[in-house]
């Protein structure tokens, strides 16, 4: 093998996993298993996919090394093939957001249409008021994803529940809404519900992945 021919095959090895990633949808679904295993089934659900599309995106994804099936039983997840997917994920991901100024727009025009708050709190900065006692923090995510890990002190209130805990939620202090990540709209839809039921509330710029990533403190549920 010369050097040409050395170049073009890594490269080309290499581009695979370039092009296994270049496609939203199989984005939104590396997003989404960075909070743990889901079913073909969740996966199209929560992507607005049809399971046989689901199925075909997550082949390509497996055929690429970047997810891989875990079984439990009779069911069968699919998980990332490792950390460092998610790590790439979000490389990937700051750098639209620094170069590619659309992206910023998008979300400002979502967020505004939503009467959501701009001022999002960092996780740095949570951190200290999560320590400060400042803040009631709310896990606005399904129940089976808090269960699998949640932010230190969280609250479990998932978004079709929330109207339920609203009552026993206190006005007095700032309520910090976040869910599986910066797109993910839940932490929107909570701020504006809370907002619009008196509360001061804020969402959580990232997720929980995010602030795994940081090493932060989570806690888990034990299974029943």
């Amino acid at each position: 093998m010369n050097k040409r021919e050395f170049k073009d095959k890594v490269y080309g090895e290499l581009s695979k996993v370039a092009k296994a990633m270049a496609n939203p949808v199989r984005l939104e679904i590396i997003d989404l298993l960075a909070q743990g295993p889901f079913s073909v089934e969740q996966i199209a659900n929560y992507t607005g996919q049809s399971v046989a599309n689901a199925s075909q995106h997550l082949q390509t994804l497996k055929n690429a090394k970047l997810v891989k099936v875990v079984r439990n039983g009779n069911f069968i997840n699919y998980s990332l093939a490792s950390e460092n997917v998610f790590n790439t994920w979000v490389c990937m991901r700051e750098l639209g957001l620094a170069y590619n100024a659309e992206v910023e727009k998008i979300i400002t025009e979502f967020r505004q249409g939503q009467s959501s708050d701009m001022n999002a709190v960092d996780a740095d900065t949570l951190s200290k008021m999560i320590e400060n006692d400042e803040v009631v923090l709310l896990d606005v995510r399904p129940q089976d994803e808090y269960k699998r890990g949640h932010i230190h002190k969280a609250l479990s209130t998932p978004i079709d529940q929330l109207g339920a805990y609203l009552k026993k939620l206190p006005k007095r202090k700032m309520l910090v809404a976040y869910c599986r990540g910066p797109f993910c709209v839940y932490a929107d839809e909570a701020v504006a519900i809370l907002k619009n039921n008196g509360y001061k509330a804020v969402r959580m710029d990232e997720g929980f992945p995010e602030w795994m990533l940081k090493g932060y403190p989570v806690e888990y549920v034990e299974a029943e």
